[in-house]
């Protein structure tokens, strides 16, 4: 399967927040998983694609393009869905949902964007008030029109060289380890801020402001 140029959009269980309404162009491809479906439709988006047990939404869907999981089963809605977007070609991906509800749910979601860096991907969590997306082995750079909060943390082992600048508190070549939140709610500053990671990976998490989409061309890594 040759690599899709557009974004996989997912969307879970999430409160209908003006400023999360995916606007799918031609190329991108828009997945719900279980209770998704009732958000998507709600913002007047019809899913290509859904999936999930739906004990969260209670029915099967009426739509043409329905998976059924069974409740038991190794991986969550959303990683199914993540899979099926892996296998049509996507590599750019945008998670709706996920965050603040269940906390062993936040914590699989958070996971899930570790996971895609390792499948040659990139994830960004999107929900209310919270954007979260990976960074292995690589640099990222925020604009200056960034403000609020940014935590940086290694998701798991040792992340070595991170270098962090045009922030409240600046790093070099740091190792973090899983083990501590060093990098807990650091600050933008009103200029162009670096994160790098020479070995390893890193969580990065920010404060969603307003509409996040135009800041997506500026972060892509894939």
């Amino acid at each position: 399967m040759s690599q899709k140029n557009g974004i996989c959009y997912i969307a879970g269980a999430m409160s209908l927040t003006p400023s999360l309404c995916p606007f799918p162009k031609a190329e991108d491809y828009v997945i719900a998983a279980d209770r998704g479906y009732d958000s998507l439709m709600a913002y007047g988006v019809t899913p290509d694609l859904v999936v999930g047990d739906f004990d969260s939404l209670g029915h099967t869907p009426s739509h043409p393009n329905v998976i059924q999981l069974p409740c038991a089963k190794d991986d969550t809605d959303m990683v199914f869905a993540l899979r099926k977007g892996l296998d049509l070609g996507y590599r750019r991906f945008v998670l709706l949902g996920g965050v603040g509800g269940r906390l062993e749910h936040t914590l699989a979601n958070l996971q899930i964007l570790d996971w895609l860096t390792t499948q040659g991907a990139q994830g960004f969590l999107a929900g209310e008030k919270t954007v979260a997306t990976a960074l292995r082995d690589g640099a990222l750079t925020f604009p200056d029109t960034m403000t609020g909060y940014l935590s940086v943390f290694c998701n798991s082992g040792t992340a070595r060289g991170v270098t962090l600048t045009g922030l409240k508190f600046p790093l070099e070549d740091a190792d973090l380890t899983g083990s501590f939140p060093v990098g807990v709610s650091n600050e933008f500053l009103g200029q162009s801020a670096h994160v790098s990671v020479r070995e390893g990976c890193l969580l990065l998490l920010w404060e969603e402001k307003g509409d996040f989409y135009p800041l997506l061309p500026r972060l892509w890594l894939v």
